[in-house]
Parts: C-alpha cells; sequence; structure tokens
C-alpha cells in the first residue's frame, strides 16, 4: 500500500484499515487542527517533508512518537508527520482566506504590527464582526480577504496566475513557496475542486484527454514527477525548479526543454473541470 495515504504505523492504525494490515492496535484517531499558519508534513519525526498543511487545516492523530503526531490530513488523506506543537483541538473554522495571501493582526487597525502571514487556503474561525474586520480566535484579518467555507472561486488558472513569481519549494502548499502539485492542488481547492498531493496521484483525476484532441483552460498535463495547468492554447503555468517559481511558459517550448533536459515526454493529459 502506498505510505502517504496508508494510516498506519508499526503499533497502531486507523480503523478503516481492519482486515487489510496485522499491527497491535486499531484505533478511531483523534481529531485535530493545525494551528500554525503553515507546517510540514514529514516522512517520519524530525525527516524530510513530504507536503504541507495550513492554518485551520483538519488532521487525524493515529499515533505519536518523539514529540510528534502521525495521521492524516482530511482534505486529501495525506499521511504523515507533524510537531505535537504545531496542533489543537479546535475551533472549527467558519472561513478561508480567499486572496494570495493575508496578514494576521492584533487589533483592528491597519498600522498595528502583524502577528503572521496567512496563505491562501488558510482557514480560520470568526467570532465577531468590526466593520472591515473579521475577528478570529487567532487575531484580526481584513474580511475582504476571506470567504465562508463552502464558497468557492470560479477559475482554477486565475487562481494559479494570482500565485506568479511565489517561489519553488519542494512539498511546498503555500505563498511562501509551492511545487508542481502543490499549485495544483492549491488552485484547484480554492474552487471547490479536491486532488490529491502529489502529481503521480493527480494524474489519476478527471477524464482522459486523447493526444489528438487540443487543450483547454484548466486542464493539466504531466511528466513523470511533474504537473502544469494549460491557460490557452500557447501557455501553460506552473511551479518549476528551472525558473525556481511559478511561471508561465509557452506549452510547446516547455514540452521540448523537459525532453531536451531528460524529463521524458508527457506522460497523462487530464481534463478535471
Amino acid at each position: 500500500m502506498d505510505r502517504r495515504l496508508t494510516p498506519a504505523t508499526p503499533r497502531i492504525a486507523h480503523v478503516s484499515l481492519k482486515g487489510r494490515i496485522e499491527v497491535p492496535v486499531f484505533t478511531e484517531g483523534t481529531p485535530m487542527r493545525v494551528a500554525q499558519p503553515v507546517v510540514d508534513l514529514l516522512r517520519t519525526p524530525n525527516g524530510p517533508r513530504e507536503r504541507q498543511l495550513l492554518l485551520g487545516a483538519a488532521f487525524t492523530v493515529i499515533d505519536r512518537h518523539e514529540g510528534h503526531a502521525f495521521g492524516f490530513a482530511a482534505k486529501d488523506g495525506y499521511c504523515g508527520w507533524l510537531p505535537d506543537t504545531a496542533l489543537s483541538r479546535g475551533p472549527t473554522p467558519t472561513h478561508w482566506v480567499a486572496t494570495p495571501g493575508t496578514h494576521l493582526y492584533p487589533e483592528p487597525k491597519v498600522q498595528a504590527p502583524e502577528i503572521s502571514a496567512l496563505s491562501l487556503g488558510a482557514e480560520v474561525a470568526i467570532t465577531a464582526s468590526h466593520g472591515n474586520w473579521a475577528e478570529t480566535t487567532q487575531g484580526f484579518l481584513p474580511a475582504c480577504h476571506l470567504l465562508p467555507l463552502g464558497q468557492h472561486l470560479a477559475d482554477p488558472v486565475a487562481v494559479a496566475e494570482s500565485l506568479l513569481h511565489t517561489p519553488y519549494l519542494w512539498g511546498g502548499n503555500s505563498r511562501a513557496g509551492l511545487d508542481c502539485s502543490g499549485l495544483v492542488q492549491l488552485a484547484y481547492a480554492a474552487c471547490g475542486i479536491p486532488l490529491p498531493g502529489d502529481s503521480d496521484l493527480q494524474q489519476g483525476a478527471g477524464q482522459d484527454i486523447p493526444a489528438d484532441a487540443p487543450l483547454s483552460r484548466g486542464d493539466l498535463i504531466f511528466w513523470k514527477g511533474h504537473v502544469a495547468i494549460i491557460v490557452d492554447d500557447q501557455r501553460l503555468i506552473h511551479a518549476n525548479g528551472h525558473s525556481m517559481s511559478v511561471a508561465h511558459e509557452n506549452t510547446a517550448a516547455c514540452i521540448t526543454r523537459i525532453a531536451v533536459q531528460g524529463g521524458g515526454p508527457v506522460t497523462h493529459r487530464r481534463r478535471v473541470l
């Protein structure tokens, strides 16, 4: 089984795996939420980053070890380890950050020193409104940067383009840094379309596009280990190690460049909209 999607350690596993694996203990897990603006989801305690989770993300804890909690993210089932300090038991979010980024403030005042930056996709619990400001359990946010949970943006390509020039970061899922699949997952999630976290998992989403059919805005094209979003009949957008950023690139030129650099041909063309 794919370790990224298997909520189990050698000691304990989620009850959904009963009858499929053998471990001493099965558990329903403990529902928690991410309590930091962004946190790395690790392969092992203190190990390498696999992906990232944002403030408010739901995370079910299965096991604990060396000051870390093992579990899975509610949004896509991705499994890994988080520092215990990154998790709390609440509150339940009511809104999400629907702009590329925003700042959390200690008071509803633009001159106040910011507490922290929040990325597109972060979730918060609003407790009160103060004119143009929303009060949350962590501080104050500009109300115009938020949407209620369940309301979405319309165009994942436009969302991706709002993140142009974001620096490339392997495993990144925030405005502070994105990799190819992180950009795709974030842009489509903002439009109410859930996708897996890694490009090899994303290539199974939606419907296959025949090789002789034209690509449309919002289609995804894949190489081994990479994914990009089609913008129009000439361009794509992707977080890439070539420019080390989220960038536009001519589609034909990109396909040629990747092949010349040893990345191989396009392997999948998928329509998820």
